[in-house]
């Protein structure tokens, strides 16, 4: 028998800057009520004369993450998405690292990805912000630890790209 992996123990730590010598600290995204990772694979089809059906293969992918979340004051998370939507930050200052972990095993999969805000202030109750999470760069494969019951974590490097 299987066990099932609750949604609540597959988490995401954002890059949050910082002057230490990764240059940011991963930190646990809490207060989210959207946070959905699409893979977004990239096709290549082609039919050949001598058959009768197409192929296709999967030649990139191009992840991107959905997210929303309710304001909080004094989360450097989302502080920090804030002063990139409202600071209207270009390039690399909207990029940001996100790690994926399976607080079970510690194996995680980190990546660049650059902050695309899209609305905000939506809901009638509390202030919310929405927008896409969109990966600039290759994924690593990591080990991460947590030595605050997973409100940060480090990172120890497993394998760097996909290989292709």
């Amino acid at each position: 028998m299987s066990d099932l992996v609750p949604r609540h123990k597959m988490l995401a730590f954002y890059g949050v800057p910082s002057s230490s010598t990764a240059g940011y600290v991963l930190t646990r995204m809490q207060f989210f009520t959207e946070l959905g990772l699409s893979k977004n694979p990239v096709e290549h089809s082609r039919k050949y004369v001598d058959e009768a059906t197409e192929r296709t293969d999967v030649v990139a992918f191009a992840p991107s993450i959905a997210y929303a979340f309710d304001k909080h004051r004094d989360n450097a998370v989302l502080t920090d998405i804030v002063g990139i939507t409202d600071g209207e930050k270009l390039g690399s200052d909207a990029v940001r690292v996100i790690v994926w972990v399976d607080t079970h095993t510690g194996k995680g999969i980190l990546r660049e990805y650059t902050v695309i805000p899209d609305s905000e202030g939506d809901d009638a109750n509390v202030y919310t912000y929405s927008g896409t999470f969109k990966a600039n760069g290759e994924p690593t494969q990591v080990t991460a630890t947590s030595s605050d019951d997973w409100m940060t974590i480090v990172t120890t490097t497993v394998t760097s790209g996909t290989g292709g």
